[in-house]
């Protein structure tokens, strides 16, 4: 299957499928002498687990990495970086019954009709379990970026119809902290209790809600991107559509500056001690498709759960109207979970344009 590789000079190919052996991912072009730090790699990857609260899927898998390739005493060599993810909760038989029958809004009927056939268990490699391997290796960009001082965060910034405040982003240790006291992943404490109620009732209700998540990327220097089609905030927007269930992206003023005039969208220039700094940020720290050293901000959109925990009228594979009935382990929101995932898609991102210009100039 073509399109499993991610990257150019940071590049990484996941592996396997939902209720498969294991999953996994090769990076290829990680640099040398990185510390790998392991207990960072599984923090990262329980950040992601299922089974972490009433809110999430019960499917219960530790997600231990296995690191099999291209670390000798603690860091990376330079060499291709093997981690395998052994799966340890597969529950087939709750797949059984859409064994021939679409699950509307799925992706069995576009795989059916592209490949011929489709793994039913739990979507096989269309599965959101897919992601656990680009959080282990996300973990690994983000342990290369923080040796050249570059920051990203990301948290739960709306639920349904329920939108938090804008947060102060000046202390990202803090906002980390506040985010990881809650299981919404809001950075915002009373807002993430309302999700949190929210949320706990469309689970009662046996449906699923949509979210979002704003991200921001810090002390990104200037010169990330390439023109035309490889822009900073193309590859950016890419990198989140290609996370299950993610519907839109949008980066600093995004569709909201449509709304406004030239005069009023400019971010005007100006020197902050020798550095070139903006007044505002609009341009969500990138203009032409080149980070210009400001804050890098998006927000991504998620789709509700597709799998509801009601009767719905599908087609089976000979076209016959029948009854699909909702079953197994499914998130009724999967922002919570998807936060880390962000994440390491844009570690992935920013890594792999950092090294490009390295390479360049």
């Amino acid at each position: 299957m073509a399109g499993n590789s991610f990257g150019n000079l940071f590049k990484i190919t996941t592996f396997g499928e939902s209720h498969g052996t294991a999953i996994g991912v090769i990076i290829d072009g990680c640099p040398p002498n990185i510390e790998l730090d392991m207990d960072f790699i599984q923090s990262e990857l329980d950040k992601r687990r299922p089974g972490q609260s009433k809110i999430t899927t019960q499917r219960k898998e530790s997600d231990t990495a296995q690191i099999l390739s291209g670390i000798f005493e603690g860091k990376s060599t330079g060499t291709p970086i093997a981690i395998l993810i052994p799966n340890e909760d597969q529950r087939s038989k709750d797949y059984s019954h859409i064994a021939d029958k679409y699950r509307p809004s799925h992706a069995d009927y576009t795989y059916q009709m592209k490949y011929g056939i489709r793994d039913y268990r739990g979507g096989g490699r269309s599965s959101a379990r897919e992601t656990a391997a680009r959080v282990a290796a996300g973990a690994i960009a983000k342990l290369f970026l923080k040796q050249q001082g570059i920051e990203i965060f990301a948290h739960v910034s709306g639920v349904g119809s329920i939108e938090a405040p804008n947060v102060d982003s000046s202390d990202l240790k803090t906002l980390l902290e506040t985010r990881e006291a809650n299981i919404v992943r809001c950075a915002d404490p009373a807002t993430a209790h309302e999700m949190e109620e929210f949320i706990n009732d469309i689970r009662k209700a046996g449906d699923t809600v949509g979210g979002r998540i704003s991200a921001i990327i810090r002390h990104v220097p200037a010169g990330l991107g390439e023109p035309v089609f490889d822009r900073l905030h193309a590859d950016l927007g890419k990198a989140m559509l290609s996370i299950n269930a993610v519907h839109g992206f949008e980066y600093g003023s995004g569709f909201e500056g449509s709304k406004l005039q030239g005069s009023q969208h400019n971010d005007i220039f100006s020197a902050d001690d020798g550095k070139v700094i903006t007044h505002t940020n609009f341009s969500g720290g990138i203009q032409g498709g080149i980070s210009n050293g400001m804050d890098i901000t998006f927000k991504v959109a998620f789709k509700p759960v597709a799998t509801i925990m009601r009767d719905q009228q599908t087609l089976n594979q000979a076209g016959e109207e029948t009854t699909i009935s909702g079953k197994g382990r499914h998130d009724p929101c999967v922002v919570p979970r998807a936060v880390i995932i962000v994440e390491a898609m844009a570690a992935l991102v920013i890594a792999d344009h950092l090294l490009r210009q390295k390479a360049y100039c």
